[in-house]
């Protein structure tokens, strides 16, 4: 069985199209997890990729499109491994947004979080993001077969 973080290592570099087209293979996360609504890939996207990689990866999801609804799904932890959830704040920390992604690591100052997710820089890739804004780490359980 694939890990959270193989799965999702294996959509590296998907990216946005630009203009009136849309990247099929984003649009396709929308549609596995059941938002069939979407219709472009210009949708903010970093959500759905973590319950499409959850959901192949059989864990657990937060069934919605918004970055911080991974704020309430599975357990927190202090402790991140490769492959928990890591969310951080996106304009303030009272902000609804935010941004969701899979913990990869520490810059070695421990200023920057390595996250690999979706939406970021309108693609899937491993971008760091500052310490100071993260909200939570999460670790999801296997759901039962």
């Amino acid at each position: 069985m694939n890990t959270t973080i193989e799965i999702a290592l294996s959509q590296f570099g998907v990216t946005e199209t630009l203009g009136e087209q849309h990247n099929k293979i984003i649009l396709n996360y929308f549609q596995e997890i059941g938002q069939q609504w979407v219709t472009t890939d210009e949708t903010a996207w970093c959500a759905a990729f973590a319950n499409w990689v959850a959901l192949k990866a059989n864990k657990e999801r937060s069934n919605a499109l918004t970055a911080r609804s991974w704020l309430k799904v599975g357990l927190e932890t202090q402790l991140p491994v490769v492959g928990d959830i890591v969310v951080f704040w996106r304009e303030s920390k009272q902000s609804w947004k935010g941004h969701v992604g899979f913990f990869i690591g520490y810059s070695q100052d421990k200023k920057y979080i390595y996250c690999l997710g979706g939406n970021q820089n309108n693609q899937v890739n491993i971008k760091a993001y500052p310490s100071y804004r993260l909200l939570g780490f999460r670790k999801l359980e296997n759901l039962k077969k």
